[in-house]
């Protein structure tokens, strides 16, 4: 009982003194504290003397056991070392210094003063808002503890009792207001000092570490320290031509290894290096403006932007004016974004500043501010946000210099598989001492022996003949503009079963074309136009709003932003002015940007319009685009009107819950749905009349939400997005090799569905339901209902409009049998599904094909959802809006052609998703050659321990020679020309193993074992029958001497060989074995259907045949030469025959078990273990299953499913 309690307490202990760092966080860390250990470090000192240092080397490799090893626990607070375990699947172990500093304050955002700052028991950062600099008394210097962990920097926290990372100005929780009122001022030069004791020098330093570090670190590592051991062992044989070989190819591997790691981390370097460091004008507290490197920048400096732009070097909030900003450095997309300040008033400005939610107010890091627009006495200003490494692109940087461990069963099955081969080179081991005992052999050579077994079993050469394979198909990708920034990911492909697109400029062609307009008047829509410039359109409302209602803007005089923006320009005929600097300097205009019509149109010559001016509007402010508000609105002045005009654009459901009820024409929403169902992209138009008394500078001032609402609807914009002509057949090749294949648009739901359709997606017999979701509001429950839409063969062709919940159309619900039907969601009811019907989620993803209005973090959630029913996800998007998803799957391709988007492990060059297939058909390929690879090294291992283990029985081994022509003749030329298969021409249905711990496999490698030992066995047995039989001795001749005169003497060491390497049972396993290694290269260098048949694969055919005909030319017809060097010895005409026999067989052998287990091998594990009725191990197919006979599923037309219930109640509407 005191032991149970003891044990209790002990637990309890060690469960207190662990805490979580990050918690939530990607990057979430489980932490202990330490202290040194006086007693366990002498002890691991004598340790290490005692090993030859093999104990340090081992504590370097496993941190955790270095820390415990010469630490004892103690509390965080008193650490001197920290023991980090990362929380995610790979439960990586980091150790890390505790550093002390002194300063006069515990927290960046402390005052300097006497007062102490709040402390809040929840960790959030006391705010202070103190700006006097003090020069009287300070608080005494405190000590501050800190330690720094993949490039961030965590300072303790004593209210919190642990390490905590400050991010910048956000960490002070401030609303948009208060960052106007308190921050905008500049800080003086003692508070930015003090800043940056905490937050350093504002530099994203990628230290090139130096080639001695790297040659220290790459050598460490234990596959070398293995050749190492290796290369001693060997060299204590005297076996130094093949301990050479091995130093020769470990030399040239380290090289080749230290000139790509350097290369790479140079490059990064002066990526990041370049504009990283530049001079900035900072705004002090007294109004004055110095020159600074921005090395000095702190959060909360305020910092002058240009007029003719810079490159960011921190995140920075604007708070003045505006900046038109290329940010394809941190998205891929080249197109320019204005960015406008943060609000000052209004309900958006009185919310909490967030980083994600204001970034269209941020300039970030690396970006270039191509331009700045500003009026007359006023400077364009930004509160510094991030700095470092907290920064965006600093994080990018800090991803790129520590990524995850690339997690794929295939490489945690090697290591397994090295395991079972270690546990082989053991039993080996164990026999050899034993034979040795008793055969009375020396005990040096017992060791050696003994050793030299394990160095046999485990080959050295296989990480570097694994990796070539995947070199190869890199290559290949590359070829047809396919770049790859992570090898490793192209395994990965060749296991995708599911690929998510994105539709504009990925399925559907980049450029919208504009089909035409159609105004509203008077509640009701008037009939569409083909042309807005037409004369009785140019001086409408709707005309205005085109030209006016954009983020276009001139750069080096071309008209340059958002490509639905300017074709929705240009097809006004308008013209856009921006003034000069100097023009804004003298005139202090109220407009910076003016849009006029075309001065040759025939209207400004009308009696309606006697004057030019009348028809000029200037842009007085603009909102941009948001993806979250799905609009944009400006706010302009007609030249002459004393009212200032609002026009906004966005999506039509958006626009209309903006508007005025009775100016929405009765028809919108079966109009709507008309042009949606054809595939169009619909954007509608709305404008409203301001109050006279606003004048420029509260128009500046004013909040969106203000501004947009009460709008006047004037009518639709209706562009066109073609398909591309490579989309369709991409979709049913990836159909026909049962990849699924899902769309993820930020488009109109029906029009995503429509080109679901006319690609191929969806196909015609089909049934679409579409989930609509609605928040709880009102006491009434979250619910779902669901709308069957109509198949589109019944549609009329008439412009009749159609409900979207056709009862009439689908009177019969899908049955349970008939599983030809697609879920259909929005982004809103995704997010109301995920938050109060998560038991529906799964089973919603497995049928959804159309995902509609989805958010930037909406399609990573997405991506996150597939993976965790066991999907390998592909993703397939325009490096824009996709970032997020394309790094979160397994495998994400960017069609971007900027080399910049670092967001995507791979990128096409080529702007349609005919990638895709060639890039699953290359990653199909490189998995197969991994397997093939693998087990043939794995055979080699085998094949070689096997003759060894035989040799050694009769106290003989291989020779020095035949060592080196097996090990670099024969493995090294195999296995890397093996690897040179092309991926096969077209996908198939079948999926290549992704384990090699699968019963299909390791029969493969079992039965090839037992074939190569049983031949092996079999000619070593034979030889020993023969007459002419006889213990070797440099005067043997058994080619020529009569067999009658031959003794039958056992065969002992001669005095003439003391390693016995000249016999006739050494000989005849060295024939067979280097045919074997030969047969099971080709048995294993599988062909279709993932690869080319190896007989295209020239290299490889011409090393099989080339060493198949010098081993059988040495055997049948032996050459004194060539028989000296490599230590083998005649043997009569007649055994040479016989072997060749042998050699024939056991290929023949190896062939047809190999075929066998090809064609009944899983079918036969499957009868053998009881397990053909074993439900399948991926989640999605057991979820698949488990709803193929439920009677609710899907749910009925027009179904409502309600929250209230956990069971998901589902009534049908009456």
């Amino acid at each position: 009982m005191e032991k149970s309690r003891r044990r209790c307490t002990s637990d309890a202990m060690k469960t207190r003194e662990m805490k979580i760092m990050n918690q939530g966080l990607e990057d979430e860390m489980e932490v202990w504290g330490y202290r040194p250990c006086l007693w366990k470090r002498i002890l691991v000192g004598v340790g290490s003397v005692c090993s030859g240092g093999l104990l340090l080397l081992l504590l370097y490799w496993l941190p955790e056991w270095g820390v415990k090893g010469t630490c004892t626990h103690t509390s965080l607070r008193d650490a001197h070392t920290l023991l980090l375990r990362t929380t995610d699947e790979f439960k990586q172990w980091f150790r890390a210094k505790v550093h002390v500093m002194s300063g006069p304050g515990e927290r960046p955002f402390d005052s300097l003063d006497l007062q102490s700052t709040t402390q809040v028991a929840n960790g959030d950062l006391g705010v202070s808002t103190t700006r006097e600099e003090h020069h009287g008394k300070l608080r005494q210097p405190v000590q501050i503890h800190y330690f720094t962990h993949h490039s961030t920097k965590y300072y303790w926290n004593d209210v919190m009792q642990n390490f905590e990372f400050y991010k910048g100005l956000e960490d002070v929780k401030m609303s948009c207001v208060s960052i106007h009122s308190d921050h905008s001022s500049g800080l003086p030069k003692t508070l930015q000092d003090y800043r940056r004791l905490f937050f350093g020098e504002n530099e994203i330093a990628v230290r090139v570490p130096s080639l001695f570090k790297l040659l220290i670190k790459e050598v460490l590592n234990p596959f070398y320290i293995f050749q190492l051991f290796s290369v001693i062992l060997w060299s204590a044989e005297d076996y130094y031509y093949y301990a050479t070989a091995i130093v020769f190819m470990s030399v040239i591997s380290i090289a080749t290894s230290l000139y790509t790691i350097k290369k790479q981390y140079v490059m990064l370097h002066d990526m990041v290096a370049a504009h990283s460091v530049v001079r900035v004008s900072v705004c002090r507290e007294s109004k004055d403006i110095e020159e600074a490197m921005s090395t000095d920048l702190v959060p909360g400096d305020v910092i002058i932007i240009p007029a003719n732009g810079m490159i960011m070097p921190c995140d920075a909030v604007l708070t003045h004016g505006t900046c038109i900003v290329n940010e394809s450095m941190l998205t891929g997309e080249s197109v320019p974004v204005t960015k406008t300040s943060l609000p000052t008033s209004g309900e958006e400005a009185a919310r909490s500043f967030n980083m994600e939610e204001h970034k269209r107010h941020i300039l970030f890091c690396g970006t270039h501010v191509i331009q700045t627009r500003f009026y007359a006495g006023e400077l364009v200003e930004a509160v510094v946000v991030r700095t470092g490494f907290s920064t965006e692109k600093g994080q990018l940087v800090r991803s790129i210099l520590h990524p995850k461990p690339t997690d794929f069963k295939l490489y945690r099955d090697a290591y397994l598989f090295l395991l079972c081969l270690v546990g082989v080179a053991g039993i080996g081991f164990i026999y050899t001492v034993i034979l040795s005992v008793m055969n009375k052999v020396p005990a040096k050579t017992i060791i050696i022996e003994s050793l030299d077994i394990i160095t046999i079993t485990v080959p050295p050469a296989l990480p570097a003949a694994m990796t070539a394979g995947i070199v190869y198909a890199q290559r290949r990708l590359r070829r047809v503009g396919i770049f790859c920034i992570s090898p490793q990911r192209i395994n990965m492909c060749g296991q995708l079963n599911l690929v998510c697109f994105d539709k504009t400029g990925t399925l559907t062609e980049d450029g919208l074309d504009l089909w035409g307009v159609q105004t509203a008047e008077g509640g009701r829509f008037l009939p569409p136009e083909a042309d807005p410039a037409k004369e009785s359109l140019v001086n409408t409302v709707f005309v205005a709003c085109m030209a006016t209602c954009h983020s276009l803007t001139k750069i080096e005089g071309e008209l340059s932003g958002d490509p639905l923006d300017l074709k929705m320009f240009s097809a006004t005929g308008w013209i856009l002015e921006e003034p000069t600097e100097e023009e804004t300097a003298l005139h202090n205009p109220i407009m910076p940007t003016v849009v006029r019509p075309p001065k040759h149109n025939p209207l400004t010559h009308s009696t309606e319009l006697s004057e030019l001016p009348s028809c000029e509007i200037g842009i007085v402010r603009q909102f941009p685009f948001s993806s979250t508000l799905q609009r944009m609105s400006v706010v302009v002045r007609r030249l002459g009107d004393k009212h200032m005009q609002a026009y906004l654009k966005g999506a039509p459901e958006v626009v209309a819950n903006l508007c005025k009820q009775h100016t929405v024409p009765h028809s919108f929403t079966e109009t709507l749905e008309t042009y949606t169902r054809q595939g169009f992209r619909v954007i509608a138009l709305a404008h409203r009349q301001l109050e006279s008394k606003l004048s420029w500078h509260k128009v500046q001032s004013l909040g969106r939400d203000l501004i947009e609402t009460n709008m006047e609807f004037i009518g639709l914009i209706i562009m066109q997005n073609k398909i591309k002509e490579e989309t369709a057949g991409v979709l049913l090749e990836l159909r026909q090799a049962n990849i699924r294949t899902l769309m993820v648009t930020g488009d109109n739901m029906l029009t995503a569905i429509s080109v679901a359709r006319d690609c191929g997606m969806v196909r015609a017999d089909e049934k679409v339901i579409i989930a609509d979701a609605a928040p709880p509001k009102d006491f009434h429950p979250a619910s779902i209902t669901w709308h069957y839409t109509e198949n589109p063969a019944q549609t009329h062709q008439d412009h009749q409009t159609v409900e979207i919940n056709l009862e009439d159309a689908v009177s019969e619900r899908v049955t349970p049998q008939d599983q030809n039907y697609h879920f259909a969601v929005t982004g809103k009811a995704f997010a109301v599904i995920t938050e109060h019907f998560p038991q529906l989620v799964q089973k919603l993803v497995l049928r959804a094909t159309v995902f509609a209005r989805m958010a930037p973090d909406q399609k990573t959630e997405l991506v996150e959802v597939l993976q965790s029913i066991d999907y390998t996800v592909g993703m397939c998007g325009d490096g824009a809006n996709d970032c997020g998803a394309l790094k979160r799957a397994h495998s994400g391709i960017s069609l971007s052609e900027l080399e910049a988007s670092v967001a995507s492990p791979f990128t096409s060059t080529t702007s349609n998703i005919s990638c895709v297939p060639h890039l699953i058909r290359e990653g199909r390929a490189a998995l197969i050659t991994s397997f093939c690879v693998f087990k043939f090294m794995a055979l080699y291992s085998i094949i070689q321990y096997l003759s060894v283990t035989l040799l050694y029985s009769i106290l003989s081994n291989l020779g020095d020679f035949q060592f080196l022509f097996i090990d670099i003749a024969i493995i090294l030329i195999i296995a890397f020309t093996m690897s040179l298969n092309p991926a096969w021409k077209e996908l198939v249905r079948q999926r290549p193993p992704s384990s090699l711990i699968s019963g299909r496999l390791l029969c493969s490698v079992l039965t090839q074992i037992v074939t190569c030992l049983v031949f092996q066995v079999l000619a070593f047995l034979l030889v020993r029958q023969q007459s002419w039989y006889e213990t070797w001795t440099p005067q043997s001749d058994a080619c020529n001497v009569s067999r009658s005169s031959l003794s039958h003497s056992p065969n002992v060491t001669s005095p003439h060989d003391h390693k016995n390497i000249k016999n006739y049972e050494n000989t005849t396993l060295f024939y067979v074995s280097s045919f074997q290694y030969l047969a099971v290269a080709i048995v294993f260098s599988k062909g279709k259907p993932f690869r080319q048949p190896s007989y295209k694969n020239w290299p490889f055919m011409l090393s099989c045949i080339s060493l198949y005909t010098f081993v059988l030319l040495i055997m049948l017809y032996p050459v004194p030469a060539i028989d000296s060097f490599l230590e083998i010895v005649c043997v009569p005409h007649d055994w040479r025959v016989t072997l060749v026999i042998i050699v024939i067989v056991n290929a023949a052998a190896s062939f047809v078990l190999e075929e066998a287990n090809d064609r009944w091998a899983s079918s036969f594990l499957l009868w053998l273990f009881c397990r053909r009725n074993k439900p399948p191990r991926v989640s999605y197919t057991q979820l698949a299953l488990g709803l193929r006979d439920a009677a609710d599923w899907p749910p009925r037309p027009s179904a409502v499913t309600y929250a209230r219930d956990l069971q998901s109640h589902t009534s049908a509407a009456l």
